[in-house]
């Protein structure tokens, strides 16, 4: 078995709109469930109110694939999944630094993560967001609260753009999703996890996969650790 290459990669700005996954798959990966992650694509009636997408600009409709930066900010709000969110402050939130920094993707670049934080803050004051659900605190020194640092672990940067997302839970995991590697789906080395489970299921050993695969030992552990995980849950 051999490896195969990555995709030549295109453009930052390509990548993130670049389709990837289902709503059905994106939710699997994400570990929330699809009524969340539908909510958050395309908004919604709740107690007789009228939402608006927070992570689109605008509804695409049931069926619509989702691009990479509209997963990547999907997994920002993952951090939150667990807790009733605003929709409408964090919509307002997400328009504010789109506008600012001029791309429909924000929470997927660099710059408002590193360079601009006091962007973040700024529209999270002017949003109205509540601090329970802030990003960034501070005056003088700014700090990622745990939602924040929680994303950050998991995102790759590379030409100011996320370049890959680690969908495990561990942080020290070695699967990661990229949009150019096996059509985003869970990998490591550029071997497909699911691939690797499979030949282990068939009867091979860990040593027998890695020589087949080409990959480290290491990478066989986290490849199975993955698969069996999210098969259990």
């Amino acid at each position: 078995m051999t490896k195969k290459k990555p995709e030549t990669r295109p453009a930052p700005a390509a990548v993130l709109d670049r389709e990837v996954y289902t709503e059905g798959e994106a939710a699997r990966l994400l570990e929330v469930a699809p009524s969340t992650l539908h909510y958050w694509l395309e908004g919604g009636v709740r107690r007789g109110v009228t939402y608006s997408p927070i992570v689109r600009l605008e509804p695409k409709g049931s069926g619509a694939p989702l691009t990479w930066g509209e997963f990547v900010e999907a997994g920002l709000l993952r951090q939150y999944r667990e807790r009733d969110i605003p929709m409408a402050q964090l919509r307002a939130f997400i328009s504010q630094l789109r506008e600012t920094l001029g791309t429909p993707y924000p929470l997927a670049h660099e710059k408002p993560w590193f360079q601009g934080r006091d962007l973040v803050v700024r529209a999270q004051q002017d949003s109205g967001l509540r601090e329970e659900f802030w990003l960034v605190f501070g005056t003088e020194q700014l700090v990622m609260t745990y939602a924040g640092r929680s994303f950050l672990d998991r995102v790759h940067w590379s030409h100011a753009v996320a370049q890959t997302y680690r969908p495990h839970n561990d942080p020290d995991s070695q699967v990661l999703l990229d949009p150019m590697v096996r059509f985003g789906r869970p990998q490591v080395g550029g071997i497909s996890t699911s691939a690797v489970v499979d030949q282990a299921d068939a009867g091979s050993t860990d040593e027998e996969l890695a020589e087949a695969f080409g990959l480290t030992l290491p990478q066989v552990t986290w490849a199975l650790a993955y698969e069996r995980t999210t098969r259990v849950a």
